[in-house]
């Protein structure tokens, strides 16, 4: 059995009551789109499974989600359902019928859960379920799922459904199916599960251009879904002639495809949209519906939503209000997600030292530590970030709000080609690109959802800031002021911010025009009435997508985690080891003080661990890449740090302070400053000019240096190739931008000693 519905009409809260905690997530096959079952008992002896369908208006695929409702509702994923509940916004009743009655043309077994009865009552609003009933041939229950009115009825409507379906399949077994001209549907059991009556779906006039048009597309249907009912073939047929055209749709043959461009192109040589055509019979038939069924007060006033919308969609109180809300949104991923992320990281670091004290020291030791422990720390420490943006990006798309961002910011955004929605996981890459990646799954279109999601690891993320920090301390002066008003440093971290910005921009825009080229959806979308999310359902959402992020993409980032801890590691230089042995020996009988002796064995262990670093296989390719790295102002030891880097970026600033030899080094550690600003290349050149620090920002605000972020776009695209392909332009970027700024530099006498 399956559960249908719109967008914001209250179906996951609905699902959650009816299966309570039982609910088992995953991914529809060889898609990231997340599927959702349970069990539900209908009556004693009754129990089912209820899988949520993808919100979506209608059957017309668009995006990942409405394919999925497609191909769930019409059987090609689980087979044809027993049953389809469909929950309906009672305050937005035409609207939420459309799917409804796209659903009923299939032939379906279908029961109505008219949703939010109680707000449709505080609007003044009377709808008389049981006409509606009679006028749609199907159940119809009036409920509150938030307050878990109505349940029982429909639990009790449900079971009468489906022992109706059954008792169906076994009267009609060989009985075929037959379309009658007018779009009324004969009762079939053709495709083996229960079908409706005839009475169950009311006739819809399509007229004479749209039956032509559907009875010419019937054939390559029916070829295509050889499987399919009579009902669900002309459902099919509707579907296509509504969908087809949009490059995004896979799995099509090109025989309908044919057959559609074929029945639009004659529609249009007589002047008739085929599209609009359909549309329109079907309001036509649920606006006489409605009329009858709904009594609405005889005195028109303004909504609580009008009131509110007459602010938050202001284009200049709106942008004062969105700015706000995005306070709000940065200030959690920064500020309130800090101490959850300290304690996260300190737990790691407890968990890394005691099995440093408790095992002896070796490789085991070593891999658990410094390895799996980190990997796994490198996991979790974006769960309060994660948590915190679904949380509130959650109750601002339930809440209504988010329709609204959309609305405000569109105009800017279609000028980069991007959708409204694309500016919160833009902005949400400020603070960190995974959970901003993750965040895109509010955008409908593909290509605007990959092109974001492509595009947003250029945004500054908070992990590029230590690395910032670090360099501007060593190569800018902190007292010397640009034009007597701006701090050089401030200057430079501006300008990394702006560049980032900017390069995003970009970005987006040429990939919009190459490899994601195609028309850019015009806004169209619903603003909701403004209701309070249910917390119980906004809480298991965010539960479900953190540990989505877990298991999925946890698992890929444990993995890389692991294989960059072996090559920072290994091999080991047994002459090394032995120096530093000995030294430790000659430490521990010569130094008698225990606290002196002490951090004499530390230094000694950092200075151990930046020459075996050396040694080491990353050591060696940065040896190796040294000659590609000398035209961008680097050697081979800031190669090391960018391999290193991709751990996580911040990982470069403790990379460094190894490589000098400094224990615990951070963004503000004076001796890593000192090391850095006094430090020779091979040539006994000055390694950090102000030059070579900017050509270093550059690479960090281009180059993909997070193998976390290249894991979540590869679980949310559903390939390697579009990390791939991002990992690659980020790059090229990252050494164009370097090697230009460094060598233009270079050639006007910039920055040079």
């Amino acid at each position: 059995m399956h559960l249908a519905g719109n967008p914001n009409a209250g179906k996951s809260t609905l699902f959650n009551r009816l299966t309570g905690l039982k609910a088992r997530v995953g991914n529809y096959p060889g898609i990231t789109v997340e599927r959702k079952a349970g069990p539900v008992r209908c009556a004693p002896g009754l129990d089912v499974e209820l899988v949520d369908v993808p919100g979506t208006y209608s059957l017309s695929a668009r995006s990942p989600e409405e394919q999925i409702a497609v191909s769930t509702v019409l059987g090609e994923v689980d087979g044809l359902p027993d049953a389809v509940v469909v929950v309906i916004d009672a305050t937005a009743l035409t609207r939420n019928l459309y799917l409804a009655l796209q659903i009923m043309e299939t032939g379906l077994p279908t029961v109505l859960a008219l949703n939010m009865m109680d707000r449709a009552r505080a609007e003044g609003l009377a709808i008389d379920a049981s006409a509606l009933s009679d006028a749609l041939g199907t159940p119809v229950v009036p409920i509150s799922a938030s307050r878990g009115e109505g349940l029982d009825a429909l639990r009790e409507a449900l079971s009468e459904r489906l022992r109706a379906g059954d008792a169906m399949t076994g009267a009609a077994a060989d009985v075929r199916t037959e379309t009658s001209a007018d779009g009324a549907n004969a009762a079939s059991a053709a495709g083996g599960a229960p079908l409706a009556s005839a009475a169950t779906c009311p006739r819809v006039a399509y007229g004479d251009a749209v039956e032509d048009a559907i009875d010419a597309v019937l054939p390559a249907i029916a070829e295509w879904r050889p499987d399919a009912s009579g009902p669900a073939v002309r459902a099919w047929a509707l579907w296509a002639l509504l969908s087809l055209g949009d490059d995004e749709l896979r799995g099509v043959p090109d025989a309908v495809r044919e057959r559609v461009s074929a029945a639009h192109a004659r529609a249009a040589g007589r002047g008739e949209d085929l599209d609009r055509a359909i549309i329109a019979a079907r309001y036509a038939l649920l606006d006489r519906i409605t009329e009858a069924v709904v009594r609405r007060p005889e005195a028109e006033r303004r909504s609580f939503t009008d009131r509110l919308d007459a602010v938050l969609t202001h284009r200049v109180l709106g942008l004062l209000v969105f700015a706000v809300v995005m306070y709000i949104v940065f200030e959690a991923l920064f500020t309130w997600s800090a101490p959850l992320m300290d304690g996260i990281g300190d737990a790691v670091s407890w968990t890394q030292d005691a099995i440093k004290t408790g095992m002896a020291p070796g490789a085991l030791q070593a891999l658990l530590a410094d390895g799996v422990v980190a990997g796994v720390g490198n996991v979790v420490t974006f769960v309060p970030q994660i948590a915190f943006l679904f949380l509130l990006l959650g109750f601002l798309e339930d809440s209504g709000y988010l329709a609204r961002v959309a609305f405000v910011i569109d105009k800017a955004m279609s000028k980069a080609g991007l959708h409204g929605r694309a500016f919160i996981p833009l902005m949400g890459g400020y603070a960190c690109a995974v959970p901003a990646v993750m965040s895109t799954r509010t955008i409908e279109s593909r290509r605007d959802r990959l092109a974001t999601m492509l595009a947003l690891p250029l945004m500054t993320c908070s992990a590029r800031l230590p690395v910032y920090v670090l360099i501007i301390a060593t190569v800018f002066s902190s007292t010397h002021r640009v034009w007597g008003i701006f701090s050089e440093g401030a200057l430079a971290l501006f300008a990394m911010y702006a560049v980032s910005a900017l390069s995003t921009v970009g970005a987006v825009a040429v990939m919009r025009r190459t490899v994601l080229r195609g028309p850019s959806p015009a806004l169209v979308l619903e603003l909701p009435p403004y209701r309070m999310p249910s917390w119980p359902t906004l809480l298991r959402t965010t539960w479900d997508r953190v540990r989505t992020f877990l298991v999925e993409a946890g698992t890929i980032i444990l993995a890389i985690s692991i294989v960059l801890w072996a090559l920072l590691a290994y091999p080991k230089n047994p002459a090394v080891t032995a120096r530093f042995d000995a030294q430790r020996a000659e430490a521990a009988q010569s130094v008698a003080s225990p606290e002196a002796r002490a951090a004499k064995l530390r230094a000694l262990s950092a200075e151990e661990a930046g020459a075996q670093l050396d040694y080491s296989f990353a050591g060696r390719v940065g040896h190796a890449i040294e000659p590609a790295l000398r035209p961008l102002g680097f050697d081979w030891r800031i190669g090391v740090g960018l391999i290193a880097a991709f751990a996580a970026r911040e990982t470069f600033v403790s990379t460094l302070g190894t490589m000098f030899g400094l224990a615990n080094a951070d963004e503000t550690s004076q001796p890593l400053h000192k090391a850095l600003a006094t430090a020779t290349n091979a040539r006994g050149a000055p390694l950090m000019t102000p030059l070579a620090g900017v050509s270093l920002m550059l690479f960090f605000v281009f180059a993909c240096q997070c193998m976390s972020t290249i894991a979540i776009v590869r679980r949310e695209s559903g390939s390697w190739k579009w990390p791939l392909l991002m990992f690659a332009y980020m790059t090229v970027l990252a050494y164009g931008a370097s090697f230009a700024a460094y060598q233009i530099g270079s050639a006007l006498g910039w920055g040079l000693g």
